[in-house]
């Protein structure tokens, strides 16, 4: 266990030193070529219910994501955070729109969400599920293996998921092609995704 949870620090700091390296306009560049893959994707087009994340200063912008949900109609869930002690907990709650969005305070991470006492919003699987789950992370591999941030929040979320009436959320990860690596290490815990969009080199 401790061999595997010094694996995983040692490419976090990696792959956090190899997306540092690039600058702001690469990180664009390859966020839109990621959405519009994902945009063209069979299951993004037949999903109602998606959850996705605000994406912090390392991750693939997710705002021309967001965007093209509202504009399409479906029904957009985002992640509201909550720590307390030792124990992570994450929620999967509704969005309405882009002003919506832009009127959450921003948290300690530099990321939009609801407050802790914020629960008059629809949590996802209290309702109806999730269709897909767009999967931020520091790292992932071709076989789905993928490296968070340590918290856990994904995993857990995950695997209530599969508890609930309608089952286990598609899951795509959108990653910079940076993020990829040879083989994620991994421990029982840890949820295997369905794919990673990423931007291939011609």
């Amino acid at each position: 266990m401790a061999a595997l949870r010094a694996a995983k620090q040692a490419m976090r700091r990696e792959i956090k030193k190899r997306v540092a390296a690039l600058d702001d306009q690469e990180k664009l560049r390859q966020s839109r070529v990621i959405s519009q893959k994902l945009f063209k994707h069979p299951k993004y087009a037949s999903c109602e219910r998606i959850a996705v994340f605000l994406s912090m200063h390392d991750e693939v912008r997710t705002e021309e994501i967001i965007q093209d949900l509202f504009k399409h109609g479906k029904t957009c869930f985002m992640p509201k955070y909550l720590t307390q002690g030792t124990s992570n907990h994450m929620d999967m709650v509704k969005l309405t729109s882009m002003e919506d969005m832009m009127s959450l305070p921003l948290t300690s991470w530099n990321i939009r969400q609801p407050t802790a006492n914020d629960n008059t919003r629809e949590e996802a699987l209290e309702t109806g599920g999730l269709d897909l789950i767009l999967m931020p992370g520091l790292g992932f591999d071709r076989n789905g293996n993928r490296l968070g941030r340590g918290k856990g929040f994904y995993d857990t979320y995950l695997e209530r998921c599969m508890k609930h009436p309608k089952g286990k959320p598609y899951t795509i990860a959108l990653a910079f092609r940076e993020q990829l690596c040879q083989d994620i290490p991994v421990g029982d815990n840890d949820v295997l995704i369905d794919e990673v969009l990423y931007d291939v080199l011609d």
